[in-house]
C-alpha cells in the first residue's frame, strides 16, 4: 500500500493544477481573440483584405470552443461600432463560408439582439442591428426577400392606428438611415419589392403631421438654408440616392473584394420578426431639425462639401456625431479622432467638424451634452489644427452672428454661453470692430443684445476692468455697471429714510457678532407703511427692507461672504419672510441692493431656495411682477427661472424615487415574511429594513404635495406669460401697431423656452394647461406655441 498522503497522489494535485492552468490559458486565449476582433480595420502594416482572412481562419479554428464568446463580441462590435459595420458584416460572411452552422447562429443571436434592443427601448442600438442585418445581405449571409420581409413588417407599425406619431417616425426613419447599405442589393435582386417599400414610405410622410417643426428650428427664417424636419431632409437624400441608382462614395465595402468567395454560400432566412407593440411606457426619440450652416460656397479650395441632399452628408454627418457621442467625457481624445476621420482627404473637414458640433449645442429642446462639453471639443480642436480650425470657427461664427436677427431664442442663450468661455480661452481677442454696425441699432435689437450679454459673461469669468480693456472705445457702451452693491442706507440724503437709524444701529449689532433674536429687537419698533385694513402683523416690508439690504450688504464681499450671513440669521428670515407676499419683498430687496450684478442675484436665489426662505412660486411672481419690467428682456432673469423650476423638478423626481424604494422594500418584506415566518432572525432582519405602511403613505403623502407644488409653479409661470402677451397684442391690436416688436419676440421665445426646456415635466400636466390656459379663444399666437409643444409626443 502506498505510503503516500491523499493530497500528494499525482492524479488529485495535477488534476487541480490541469484544471487551474487550463482555465488561465482559456482566458487568455479569449483575450486575445477579443483584442483581434476589437482592432481589426485599424491601421495596420498588412491589407485590411488579408487581415480579414487571417482573423476568418483564427476564429473557425477556435469555433468548438469559443463558440459563444465569439459571438457575443461580434455582436457588441456591431452595435457599439457601427462605423466599422461592413468589416465586420465581411468577417462573419468569411465565417459563414467556412461554416454555415456558425453563420446560422449568428443571424439568430443577432435578430434576437435587435428583438430586445426593440423591447427596451435602445432606439440606436435596434437600428445599428438592423444596419447590420441588411448588410449581412451584401455579404450572401442573409436572404434579400427575408429583409424586405422584416422591412415591411416595419412599415405595418409605421401605419399603426392610435399610437403616437413619435413610434411611426422611428421606424420609418431606421428603414430609411439603413437603405444606404443595402439599397444597391435590393435593386439589383428585388427592384419591384423595392418600389413598393419606397411607395409606401412616401404616402406615410405625405400624410404626417409636423406642427413640432417651428419650435425646433434654429432659425425663424430659410435663407439662406432651408431647416429641413429630419425624416424630410433624409428622404430627400434617398430619392437622390435612388437617382443615382444607389451608387454612394462614402461606405468602405470590404466585401467586394471577397466576392468571388461569398457569392459560393449559402444564405439564411430571417425568421419572422414582429416589432413589440406600443406600451404607454415607452419613450420614443424626439423629432428633430437638420442643422445646416456651410454649403460648398463657404468653403475655400480644396475638396467640395457633399450639397445638402447628398446621401454622403448625411452619412459624414451620422458618423461625426457618433464619434462626438463615443468621445465626448474625454475632449482631447475627441478632438483627435474627429480630425483622424477616415474620409477627410475627400471632404473639407473642419467645416464638417464645426457644423456638427454646433449642430449639437443648438439641438432642440436640449442638447445631448453640457455646453461646456463642445466648448471644450472646440478648444482643443483649435490647439490640434491651429493652421485652419481657428479661421474655420471664426467664420462660422461671423455667420450665426449674422443670423442672429431671426435665431431662437434658447440658441441664442447658448451661443452666448459658448462664445465667452470660448473668448475667454483666448485672452478675449476678437475683431469687435467687424460688429460696428451694432452701435447702431435699437438696444433690445439681438445684436447688440448679444455682446452686451456676452460681455455679462465673460465677467464672470474674468473681471471688471478686464472687460473695460477688452472692448474698443466706440464699444463702451456695452461696457457692464461695475459689479458692486448699491445701498441706499449709506447714500447722502439716506438720513430722510424711515429705516436708517434701525439700519446703522443693525450694522453696529451685526458687527458685535449679535444674535438673531437681537436681531429681532433692533427691527422691533420700524413702523409698518402698510394701511390698516392690508396690514398682516407677520409683514412689514420695512423691517424687511431694512434687515436684507443691511445683512447682504455686510456680507457684499464674496459669495461665501453672503452665504455665511444668510445662514447664520436664516431664524430672522423666516419670521420675516413667512407669506409669499413677504418672499416677494426679500427678493425685491435684495435686487434693489445688487441690480448691478447679475450673477451675484442668480447665486443668492439658488441659495434662498436651497434654504428655504423663498418658495419656487414666489421667484416667479417675483420675476414676472411690474417692478421686474426693466429686467424682462436680460438673460439672468431666465436663468434664475430655469433654476427655479429644475429645483422643484429635482424635488419631485427625488420623493418619486424614495417612494418608489419604499414600496418595493415593502413589498419584498412581506412576501420574505410570509415565506419564512419560522425564522425569527430572518423576521428580525426584515423589520429592521422594511419600512411601515404608516411612512409609506406619508411619503405617497408628501409627494403628492410636491406634485401639486409644481403643478401649481407652472400654472403661475404660463398664466403669468399669457396674461403679459395678451395685453401686448390687444394694445398693439388697439392702436395699429405691429406687434412683432423685439420685446415680443424674446418674449414668446422665453414662453417656448419654458415648454421646450422642461418638456418631460410639462408634458404630465399638459392635458390641465390645455383645460385651464391653452383653450381655443385664447390668442393663435400663443396658442401656437403650446401646439407645437403638444405635438412633440404627440
Amino acid at each position: 500500500m502506498s505510503r503516500r498522503r491523499p493530497h500528494e497522489e499525482e492524479d488529485g494535485y495535477d488534476r487541480a493544477y490541469r484544471k487551474r492552468r487550463r482555465v488561465s490559458e482559456n482566458q487568455e486565449i479569449e483575450d486575445r481573440l477579443e483584442s483581434l476582433i476589437l482592432r481589426v480595420g485599424e491601421k495596420s502594416t498588412s491589407s485590411l483584405e488579408s487581415n480579414l482572412e487571417g482573423l476568418a481562419s483564427v476564429l473557425e479554428a477556435d469555433l468548438s470552443t469559443f463558440r459563444i464568446k465569439i459571438l457575443r463580441i461580434l455582436t457588441d462590435c456591431a452595435i457599439k461600432m457601427p462605423e466599422k459595420c461592413t468589416i465586420y458584416t465581411t468577417l462573419v460572411g468569411l465565417l459563414n463560408v467556412k461554416n454555415y452552422n456558425f453563420g446560422g447562429d449568428f443571424v439568430e443571436y443577432m435578430v434576437k439582439n435587435f428583438k430586445e434592443s426593440l423591447k427596451n427601448c435602445k432606439w440606436d442600438a435596434a437600428r445599428y442591428a438592423l444596419r447590420f442585418l441588411a448588410d449581412l445581405v451584401n455579404c450572401h449571409v442573409v436572404s434579400a426577400p427575408s429583409l424586405l420581409q422584416l422591412l415591411d413588417n416595419m412599415i405595418d407599425s409605421a401605419n399603426e392606428d392610435n399610437v403616437p406619431q413619435v413610434r411611426r417616425d422611428w421606424y420609418v426613419f431606421a428603414i430609411l438611415s439603413t437603405l444606404p447599405w443595402v439599397g444597391r442589393e435590393l435593386y439589383e435582386k428585388k427592384e419591384q419589392s423595392l418600389e413598393h417599400l419606397l411607395v409606401q414610405i412616401e404616402v406615410f410622410l405625405n400624410k404626417r403631421t409636423k406642427k413640432h417643426h417651428n419650435a425646433l428650428r434654429v432659425w425663424a427664417v430659410d435663407t439662406p438654408h432651408p431647416q429641413e424636419e429630419y425624416l424630410d431632409c433624409l428622404w430627400s437624400q434617398i430619392r437622390k440616392l435612388r437617382q443615382d441608382n444607389w451608387a454612394e462614395k462614402h461606405i468602405p465595402r470590404p466585401y467586394l473584394a471577397f466576392d468571388s468567395i461569398l457569392c459560393e454560400a449559402l444564405q439564411h432566412s430571417l425568421p419572422s420578426i414582429l416589432p413589440p407593440p406600443h406600451h404607454d411606457s415607452y419613450q420614443y426619440p424626439m423629432p428633430w431639425v437638420v442643422f445646416r450652416l456651410f454649403d460648398y460656397t463657404d468653403c475655400p479650395e480644396g475638396p467640395i462639401l457633399p450639397g445638402a441632399h447628398s446621401i454622403e452628408r448625411f452619412l459624414i454627418e451620422e458618423h461625426l456625431h457618433s464619434i462626438i457621442e463615443m468621445y465626448h467625457l474625454e475632449r482631447k481624445d475627441c478632438a483627435a479622432h474627429l480630425l483622424n476621420f477616415p474620409y477627410k482627404l475627400k471632404i473639407p473637414l473642419e467645416y464638417c467638424i464645426v457644423e456638427c458640433i454646433f449642430a449639437e449645442l443648438f439641438h432642440m429642446p436640449t442638447p445631448r451634452y453640457l455646453d461646456i462639453a463642445y466648448g471644450a471639443m472646440l478648444i482643443e480642436l483649435c490647439k490640434l489644427q491651429p493652421s485652419t480650425m481657428p479661421q474655420v470657427l471664426a467664420q462660422a461664427t461671423e455667420m450665426l452672428f449674422m443670423r442672429m436677427d431671426s435665431m431662437n431664442v434658447s440658441c441664442f442663450d447658448r451661443f452666448v454661453a459658448w462664445f465667452s468661455y470660448h473668448l475667454s480661452n483666448f485672452q478675449f481677442r476678437w475683431s469687435w470692430e467687424d460688429w460696428d454696425s451694432c452701435l447702431t441699432l435699437d438696444l433690445e435689437h439681438p445684436k447688440p443684445k448679444f455682446i452686451r450679454e456676452t460681455m455679462l459673461k465673460c465677467m464672470r469669468l474674468s473681471y471688471h476692468q478686464r472687460i473695460r480693456e477688452i472692448l474698443p472705445d466706440s464699444f463702451s457702451c456695452f461696457i457692464p455697471l461695475k459689479p458692486e452693491p448699491d445701498y441706499k442706507y449709506a447714500k447722502e440724503g439716506a438720513a430722510s429714510l424711515p429705516g436708517t437709524a434701525a439700519a446703522h444701529q443693525l450694522v453696529v449689532s451685526i458687527r458685535q457678532k449679535c444674535t438673531p433674536e437681537e436681531v429681532l429687537g433692533v427691527l422691533k419698533d420700524l413702523p409698518n407703511p402698510r394701511s390698516e385694513e392690508e396690514s398682516d402683523s407677520r409683514f412689514n416690508p420695512l423691517k424687511i427692507d431694512v434687515f436684507v439690504q443691511t445683512l447682504l450688504n455686510l456680507g457684499s464681499k464674496s459669495f461665501s461672504h453672503s452665504f455665511a450671513a444668510i445662514s447664520k440669521f436664516l431664524y430672522v428670515f423666516k419670521i420675516l419672510a413667512e407669506s409669499e407676499e413677504a418672499q416677494i419683498c426679500v427678493l425685491r430687496n435684495m435686487f434693489e441692493l445688487w441690480h448691478n450684478h447679475q450673477q451675484m442675484m442668480v447665486v443668492l436665489v439658488d441659495k434662498m431656495l436651497k434654504i428655504q426662505i423663498v418658495e419656487c412660486s414666489a421667484v416667479a411672481n417675483w420675476i414676472f411682477s411690474k417692478e421686474m419690467c426693466g429686467e424682462f428682456t436680460k438673460m439672468y432673469l431666465w436663468e434664475i427661472l430655469h433654476l427655479t423650476i429644475k429645483k422643484m423638478n429635482r424635488h419631485v423626481i427625488k420623493l418619486g424615487g424614495e417612494l418608489a424604494e419604499a414600496r418595493e422594500k415593502l413589498a419584498r418584506a412581506e412576501s420574505s415574511e410570509s415565506e419564512s415566518e419560522d425564522e425569527d432572525s430572518k423576521k428580525k432582519q426584515s423589520d429592521t429594513e422594511k419600512p411601515t405602511e404608516e411612512y409609506v403613505e406619508r411619503m405617497e403623502e408628501k409627494l403628492e404635495a410636491a406634485q401639486a407644488d409644481q403643478k401649481n409653479l407652472f400654472l403661475i409661470i404660463f398664466q403669468r406669460f399669457i396674461m403679459i402677451l395678451s395685453e401686448h397684442l390687444v394694445r398693439c391690436d388697439t392702436d395699429g401697431r405691429d406687434y412683432a416688436t423685439h420685446w415680443y419676440k424674446w418674449t414668446i421665445g422665453r414662453l417656448q423656452q419654458v415648454f421646450l426646456a422642461h418638456h418631460e415635466q410639462v408634458q404630465k400636466y399638459s392635458s390641465t394647461l390645455e383645460t385651464l390656459l391653452f383653450t381655443q379663444d385664447l390668442d393663435p399666437h400663443i396658442l401656437e406655441v403650446f401646439q407645437q409643444f403638444v405635438s412633440l409626443r404627440a
